[in-house]
Formats: C-alpha cells, sequence, structure tokens
C-alpha cells in the first residue's frame, strides 16, 4: 500500500511543480512515483519467489 502512496504523493507533487513552474518539486514528484513503482515490482517479484518456495516445499512434505 505504501507503494501506491508514493505514487500518488509523486504524482500530486510533480502537479504541483508544474503548476508553480518549480521544475525541483516536479522532478522530485517524477522520482517518488518511479521509487514507488520499484518498490511495487520488488515486492511483486518477492512475494512471487516465496510462493514458488512454498510450494517446492508443500510438494516435499507431501511425498
Amino acid at each position: 500500500m505504501g507503494n501506491l502512496k508514493d505514487q500518488i504523493k509523486g504524482k500530486a507533487e510533480e502537479g504541483w511543480g508544474k503548476a508553480t513552474g518549480d521544475s525541483s518539486k516536479e522532478l522530485k514528484g517524477k522520482a517518488e512515483q518511479f521509487a514507488g513503482k520499484v518498490k511495487e515490482k520488488f515486492t511483486d517479484a518477492k512475494d512471487n519467489v516465496a510462493e514458488k518456495v512454498n510450494q517446492k516445499i508443500d510438494k516435499k512434505k507431501s511425498k
């Protein structure tokens, strides 16, 4: 959930930067959005690996 929050906050900050002509705020907002997306992808990959490992463990236990 924090990943989505980072993306939304970043989008808002980017918009504020554009509206006020503050390129620093705009860039910071884009960076926050990117960081949120990276965290989301990492979390998805971590969950996928954990699921595969648990499936292998369950398979070994059932033998």
